[in-house]
């Protein structure tokens, strides 16, 4: 497209949420077809993603503040409101003034004066009473303030959240735009201060992190590659991906097995780069060449317990999109046999090119159905990284919170159930099961391994570790890993 015709972050972003529907779209299916029509692509999607993550907090604002329930807003001019009412809220570095009228601007001549006016009005009132767009939390009106950070929030003049001494998960719910039912949860879990650190992840804008491919490259080399070409990068501390403890009884065995769990001691992360600018990561210096691939903190760590060796059989048995596929192959040194599988053929051929980009021969991809002709087995190990509920990785997968349910937990609970029970009868006397989830449920975690111990006396729980979301200079998701090893 010529310079000309390129259109702003704002008219992407509109054009994406009036498409979207939370049941059954997934963003970036919608916004990736459009970002060539931008020269503005990081914050077109920093747009669409951050009003999904917040949209009920955004739909209460409006609401309030124009006195005109959401449902009774045109679905074109909410779009353009919401988007609006996130930059207010959520990006206070923002000139006002260029956020109402790029919003007033955007309704265009096809919506005439009339509806151009609306929005305008609902804008003006909701700056009216935002009392100050950048507040510091500590000294801030709860019921008047949205969270931003885990230190700053906008504060209105006007109470219209909740009460946080008499309604903690309603107040928790509405700030952060997450299902009452889980934050209710998460309160019983976890307790109210790391309940709220959990919210706060959950709608941060995540980080970007790549894990180095050691057979190509160093992290050395490829941050030094990355200087040389203007890229924003720097090495991952090794205290940055911090395990939960829990002080609960019947979690002994979480404690007994993880010494180094507790909330303020952390476990090792190596090759590990955070990129900092907002760079492409498709456009990033050795991305091409198969140097590294992306993937988050918490991510990383379920292999990194499971310990592939050169010389094994190796099975991941839910290997889709395969980027632990890669690692499993990557740390046995290219040197073990590894078998990938998946149900869905369409999302193993991304196994399949991933693969091809990193330059891997050693991964032997087969389709579901075959591995169950082949009697494939039995193998020295098996990654087990299965569907769950997405609980830990709401941050980047912001469509779940709108169709996440205690019912959709519990069904997905015996569909994990199953493939662990299948998993049992692939494995060596002596091999190890790696099962992980990027849920932080207890049904999906620490109960399920309780129950398959229960009934599989042959097993043993080596260890197992539950990582919950994170803010910070390396946030990261969440996730839990249990590694179980055959007597």
């Amino acid at each position: 497209m010529t310079a000309g015709s390129l259109k702003s972050a704002r008219v992407i972003a509109a054009q994406v949420l009036h498409r979207f529907d939370p049941t059954r779209d997934y963003a970036g299916r919608l916004l990736d077809p459009l970002l060539d029509q931008t020269d503005q692509k990081q914050r077109a999607t920093d747009l669409v993603y951050g009003v999904i993550r917040n949209r009920n907090a955004l739909d209460a604002a409006i609401a309030t503040f124009s006195g005109r329930p959401v449902a009774r807003i045109d679905a074109r001019l909410l779009s353009i409101l919401r988007i609006a009412a996130y930059e207010l809220v959520y990006s206070p570095a923002t000139q006002v003034y260029s956020i109402v009228d790029e919003a007033v601007n955007s309704v265009g001549t096809s919506g005439g004066r009339k509806q151009s006016g609306f929005v305008n009005a609902v804008l003006r009132q909701i700056v009216r009473h935002i009392a100050d767009r950048q507040a510091d939390l500590a000294g801030a009106h709860a019921r008047r303030t949205l969270p931003q950070t885990p230190q700053s929030g906008c504060e209105f003049d006007t109470d219209f959240l909740p009460d946080p001494t008499t309604s903690t998960a309603a107040w928790l719910s509405l700030c952060f735009s997450l299902p009452a039912w889980l934050v209710d949860e998460w309160l019983d879990e976890f307790g109210s201060e790391r309940t709220r650190d959990i919210c706060l992840a959950c709608n941060r804008r995540p980080g970007l992190y790549l894990r180095v491919n050691p057979l190509r490259t160093t992290g050395d080399d490829l941050l030094s590659r990355f200087r040389a070409a203007g890229v924003q990068a720097e090495p991952v501390r090794s205290d940055a991906v911090r395990r939960f403890s829990s002080s609960r009884e019947e979690d002994m065995p979480l404690r007994a097995h993880c010494e180094e769990a507790s909330p303020d001691r952390a476990v090792q992360v190596a090759d590990m780069i955070r990129i900092t600018g907002p760079h492409a990561v498709t456009q990033l210096p050795g991305f091409a060449e198969g140097l590294f691939t992306i993937q988050d903190l918490s991510a990383s760590q379920a292999v990194r317990i499971l310990d592939p060796q050169p010389g094994w059989a190796i099975l991941d048995l839910c290997a889709a999109p395969g980027g632990k596929t890669v690692q499993i192959a990557e740390m046995s040194r290219g040197a073990a046999s590894v078998t990938a599988t998946d149900i869905d053929p369409e999302r193993l051929e991304r196994v399949r090119e991933n693969l091809a980009r990193v330059g891997l021969k050693s991964v032997k991809i087969v389709p579901h159905a075959q591995l169950e002709q082949d009697q494939a087995g039995p193998f020295d190990a098996i990654l087990l990284d299965v569907p769950c509920s997405n609980t830990g990785v709401l941050a980047r997968r912001v469509e779940a919170r709108f169709r996440v349910t205690a019912q959709a937990v519990q069904e997905i609970a015996t569909i994990q159930q199953g493939l662990l029970e299948r998993a049992a009868t692939l494995v060596k006397p002596s091999g190890r099961i790696g099962y992980s989830t990027c849920s932080i449920e207890r049904r999906e975690n620490q109960d399920m391994i309780r129950a398959f111990l229960a009934s599989h006396s042959e097993f043993e729980l080596a260890s197992e570790s539950l990582l919950l979301p994170t803010t910070g200079p390396f946030d990261h998701d969440g996730g839990y890993v249990a590694l179980l090893v055959r007597r």
